[in-house]
């Protein structure tokens, strides 16, 4: 069981973590014709719209409330149903997403009260969805923000199944997919085709790879968000055959569903390595009641012999981790698989799964403190986002770039690095980002008695003996 480490400064350094409202706007730019509403200043959405577009680059649908001065103190309730009724009106979205920020939670607005309100004012508009979700900028991460958001959206639209007359396993090829915030569009793209590929439907909750996979569509401009999760599959989450969730900050949502549904859940952490494959595959053979695909089976013979191609640079390697705490926990399984060790590993935020991870310790901290860890035990890598970048080049190690954001490499946000061939992929970039420092590579073993053998050849036995003796070879 890790140790975990609070932060050791009343400030960050370099800050590793990124805001809840943007991990909770994420979520919600995974349903189809949906809109981000974020209840605070506009440079909140503003920051949040740029971080966004420079990950994605792509157009990023996200409006603000416009909190000023005066309606911080004074009350901005009715900046809220302006902007709702402005976005319902003009955009004419399917769902909204009513997310609070820093300020508008410091200021107390009570966002549930404010919404009906709304509704009654406006009854003209009760065909919008709207799901309203506390996000605080001062606590937590975009992975908690991005689970907050998975979870109301859950709660606001699955209907227990006696009022929803809904019943597990009607839909006997229906598996719905609970995505964490750790998995790319590339990610969850590869996940669909592995869940089809045993003849299943995935229903993905929320559905980033249709919605931000970087496609051209055929419509020149769109207000919302075009592709994700349709709203009419929460209605249909009650007659699936079983739930997927990936990422343990998803779990939570997960009971909640089954709760309401009855539907089975199978849990994962995460989707890299060996390990965690065969588990999902077995468990999608069982659910589909047929054997693995061949192709997968080849799959995973592939990344067997990955494991074997990069175990001479990833055995014993010394890795430095920063991330979210689910992506740090899928990283330090999968190193400790290979052989490698996370001599640094810092969070953004605390999770209960950290408790779980196969490391000594964890900080909670920033990248400041990941750089001080990594300096001090000799890391030869560093794996985090690219605000990592400076950090790495003073180390002098190389990056391997994950998470959010990656904003000085193109595609960053279509890696994929589950399922078999993905895993395989992700060994392979692995090894090859230890490989950019020349001093790499696997050092030519010398015995201490061949030496002395070819000595005696080449000087003699008494040369051999007087430099033995001299304790230039012990």
């Amino acid at each position: 069981m890790a140790k975990i480490l609070g932060r050791s400064k009343p400030l960050a350094v370099s800050p590793l973590k990124t805001s809840q409202p943007l991990g909770a706007s994420l979520a919600v730019l995974g349903l189809n014709r949906a809109m981000p509403l974020l209840h605070g200043a506009q440079g909140c959405a503003a920051f949040a719209n740029v971080f966004l577009v420079r990950h994605f680059r792509e157009p990023i649908p996200l409006q603000s409330t416009a909190m000023d001065q005066v309606s911080s103190i004074m009350g901005a309730d009715d900046n809220l149903i302006a902007a709702l009724k402005t976005i319902a009106e003009k955009n004419r979205p399917a769902a909204i997403g009513l997310l609070t920020t820093g300020l508008s939670e410091a200021q107390g607005t009570d966002i549930q009260r404010v919404l009906k309100v709304f509704r009654a004012r406006h009854p003209e508009f009760q065909s919008v969805r709207i799901v309203p979700v506390n996000t605080p900028d001062f606590s937590g991460c975009l992975e908690s923000g991005f689970a907050a958001a998975v979870e109301a959206m859950i709660d606001t639209w699955v209907l227990p199944t006696d009022e929803a007359g809904t019943t597990p396993g009607r839909r006997t090829h229906q598996v719905n997919v609970l995505c964490g915030s750790l998995l790319t569009p590339g990610d969850l793209e590869s996940l669909r085709e592995l869940i089809e590929r045993f003849g299943l439907h995935p229903v993905l909750v929320p559905d980033l790879s249709d919605s931000l996979d970087g496609h051209l569509d055929a419509e020149d401009f769109s207000p919302v968000t075009i592709g994700g999760t349709p709203l009419s599959a929460f209605a249909t989450l009650g007659d699936a055959a079983a739930t997927l969730v990936i990422g343990p900050s998803l779990y939570s949502a997960a009971e909640l569903l089954e709760s309401r549904t009855g539907v089975p859940t199978h849990r994962f952490d995460h989707l890299f390595g060996l390990d965690a494959n065969d588990r999902l595959t077995m468990t999608l053979a069982g659910i589909a009641g047929r054997g693995v695909p061949a192709r997968l089976e080849r799959q995973r013979a592939q990344l067997q012999d990955a494991l074997l191609d990069t175990h001479f640079l990833l055995g014993q390697a010394r890795v430095a981790v920063g991330a979210d705490p689910d992506l740090l926990h899928a990283f330090s399984v999968l190193l400790a698989e290979t052989g490698a060790e996370v001599v640094a590993a810092v969070a953004s935020s605390r999770a209960a799964v950290l408790a779980r991870t196969p490391l000594a310790q964890i900080r909670i901290g920033d990248l400041e403190d990941l750089e001080d860890l990594a300096r001090a035990r000799g890391a030869e890598l560093v794996i985090s986002n690219s605000h990592a970048a400076a950090t790495a080049e003073r180390l002098g190690v190389p990056l391997l770039r994950a998470g959010i954001p990656q904003y000085d490499r193109i595609g960053g946000y279509q890696s994929t690095w589950i399922g078999y061939s993905g895993s395989r992929q992700l060994l392979f970039d692995l090894a090859n980002a230890l490989l950019e420092q020349a001093e790499q590579g696997v050092a030519p073993y010398h015995s201490v008695y061949s030496r002395k053998a070819d000595y005696r050849q080449e000087a003699g036995h008494g040369a051999a003996q007087a430099l033995a003796n001299s304790g230039r070879w012990h």
